[in-house]
């Protein structure tokens, strides 16, 4: 499936799907196309675009920059995101461009988390055998939001993606759309205060010169 092409202006939401294997997918396969089906919305397929792992970082930078809404579309894999879009964020997400001295590239936008889990919502307890609610494993999100002056919006998270009936995937799917479709006009958002990024002072980043960690 094609992706739209890069339009200067009038695309204000970026969606970054990321899926190793979309035949394998019931719901997320479901959202890309809901995305690419929607105005306003330009949607990267991650392992489409970038099969060799190697991403055009002036590309991804341009077009990060040029939208209101980032967009984190994925299966939850091992309480965290697929590699792909792991790499994405330690190749785009670059000091000086996106957070430390002059990184304010993305300062002031929002930062949406829409996530499928294998695992039904009561395996997300403490008595349940994933230990923890799925609060838990947000922090790594909501930082790397905070660090880039991102403010994080509540994630949208289908659980027990795997049993999920056809009806609750298409709601899913649709539910997914209508919010897309009517950004930034979303009731909690009133409420919810922008965030202020998180300095990180000179001397805690090494010299351009100097050797890598």
């Amino acid at each position: 499936m094609d992706e739209k092409a890069i339009e200067p202006a009038g695309e204000r939401i970026y969606v970054l799907a990321a899926h190793p294997d979309w035949r394998e997918s019931r719901v997320n396969r479901r959202l890309r196309d809901a995305a690419l089906a929607t105005p306003g919305v330009r949607m990267r397929d991650l392992y489409r675009s970038y099969p060799d792992f190697d991403i055009d970082v002036p590309v991804e930078q341009a077009a990060a920059r040029a939208a209101r809404l980032l967009v984190l579309l994925h299966p939850v894999q091992w309480y965290s995101m697929p590699a792909l879009l792991k790499l994405w964020l330690d190749e785009v997400l670059t000091h000086g461009w996106a957070y430390g001295q002059g990184g304010d590239a993305l300062r002031g936008r929002d930062l949406w988390l829409v996530a499928t889990t294998g695992g039904p919502e009561s395996s997300y307890h403490p008595q349940g055998y994933n230990r923890s609610f799925f609060d838990a494993f947000l922090p790594p999100y909501e930082q790397t939001a905070a660090l880039c002056g991102l403010r994080f919006l509540p994630p949208m998270v289908l659980h027990g993606a795997h049993r999920a009936s056809d009806d609750e995937v298409a709601a899913h799917a649709a539910m997914f759309a209508e919010r897309l479709r009517s950004y930034p006009d979303w009731p909690e958002l009133e409420d919810l205060p922008a965030c202020v990024a998180c300095e990180v002072p000179e001397g805690d980043r090494p010299a351009d010169d100097a050797e890598p960690a």
